[in-house]
């Protein structure tokens, strides 16, 4: 029996794997401590998404190295990058997220039963449907880690999501590298089944949908569309990360769409959902980059006014091949990502702007700070609402409030 800690950092896939490894390790009879120095081994779940992480996990790792007795990193960065540990000199097992609990177990390899409870983050259920991806972006270190995509069937991946749903779940989190691509392994588009049968379950819950490329959404997009418009448990809610406004940069990228094709989507939802949240991600200063391109990402994002945004500046990530591209100056990528983020708040605050006033049926997902909760809205907008207590609020409950002001980003509500 060990005493283990685990840290995890990146995506919310990365939680879901964390979260397999620890259901793993209860299982073979082994229990969490609360710090490194009072545990017989620590786990670092690693991310890599961009080089301040990486510089970030290093530092981290050298810490836990010197607070524990025995160190496994795993993750993204773990896997597209050992050599990073080796060099640093980290003493360490740098593993695979399988093979995580057999090393903790000294190669007693857990086997957990269909009867194993699921594990919880408070009333939010992680559910990882798929691993790996089906895209060669050129920038990405993360296929590296988590090769092509390995989808587990329709009636497995409805199964684990029962089971969170009877231990308590209030919402899922439909999470993978691509949810847009599940099943294409086998030579088919399952996602619309999956989300279909999900929201089948018996209960009173309700279903988010994780980052799905435009390239893998763009051939179920209106069959898709109509999943959300007929399962009232799906927040309306979509993250298609585009990337760039131009499609020569898309190319560069090797992203597997083009503008039209994102637009195609946009237009799809629009015309099926009477209000849905548009999530997008855009790097700004890749390397091919104009000021032309630049200017045409501002307007494709003032064009579909995406209520919620990722801007991240391009760095190198060793071993793609767009870390040989001759880059853009520092300050060039910094005047871009400043202009976008400028444009992004101005674009979130009106979209929060338009809902006061409007009565909102939302679901209490967590604690806030101090006497306060965080909600979400049908189409997956966050609203606080203060003095939780006095109105009996707690995370799980279901309650409609009166949106009363914003904070651009979020807005406040009070019930009614």
């Amino acid at each position: 029996m060990a005493r283990y800690h685990i840290e995890t950092y990146g995506c919310t896939s990365n939680r879901g794997e964390s979260r397999s490894i620890e259901s793993a390790l209860r299982d073979a009879g082994h229990y969490r401590v609360d710090g490194p120095k009072e545990a017989d081994v620590s786990i670092l779940n690693s991310c890599t998404v961009v080089e301040k992480t990486e510089r970030n996990m290093l530092r981290r790792a050298e810490e836990l190295d010197e607070q524990t007795a025995d160190l496994i990193v795993t993750g993204c960065m773990a896997l597209a990058q050992s050599e990073e540990f080796q060099q640093a000199d980290i003493d360490a097992q740098v593993l695979h997220w399988d093979d995580v609990p057999e090393a903790v177990t000294n190669g007693e390899c857990p086997t957990p039963g269909p009867g194993t409870e699921p594990v919880l983050d408070g009333v939010v259920g992680i559910l990882p449907i798929a691993r790996g991806c089906m895209s060669n972006c050129s920038y990405c270190i993360t296929k590296q880690a988590t090769g092509r995509i390995d989808s587990p069937s329709v009636e497995e991946n409805v199964e684990k999501a029962r089971a969170l749903v009877h231990a308590g779940a209030k919402e899922l989190r439909v999470t993978g590298q691509d949810t847009g691509v599940y099943g294409w392994d086998e030579g088919e588009r399952k996602l619309p089944e999956l989300l279909d049968r999900i929201c089948d379950i018996d209960g009173e819950f309700r279903v988010r949908v994780g980052m799905a490329n435009p390239g893998g959404v763009h051939g179920i997009r209106e069959e898709l569309a109509d999943v959300f418009a007929r399962n009232e448990k799906l927040y309306d809610f979509l993250h298609a990360p585009v990337q760039s406004g131009s499609d020569e940069v898309l190319a560069e990228m090797r992203r597997q769409h083009r503008v039209d094709k994102f637009l195609d989507i946009v237009e799809t939802f629009d015309d099926t959902l009477d209000h849905w949240t548009l999530s997008t991600d855009f790097i700004v200063g890749f390397p091919t980059e104009t000021e032309a391109d630049h200017e045409q990402s501002m307007a494709l994002f003032r064009e579909v006014r995406p209520e919620k945004v990722n801007v991240t500046r391009f760095s190198k990530r060793p071993g793609t091949d767009a870390a040989e591209m001759k880059g853009l100056g520092g300050q060039t990528k910094k005047d871009r990502s400043k202009a976008m983020s400028e444009l992004k708040h101005e674009v979130v605050a009106e979209a929060y702007e338009e809902l006061i006033g409007t009565t909102r049926e939302v679901l209490v997902v967590e604690e806030g700070t101090g006497d306060s909760v965080k909600c979400r809205d049908s189409a997956y907008r966050q609203i606080i609402v203060q003095n939780a207590d006095e109105h009996g609020l707690e995370p799980g409950d279901f309650a409609e409030v009166e949106v009363t002001s914003h904070q651009t980003v979020y807005a406040f509500g009070t019930p009614v």
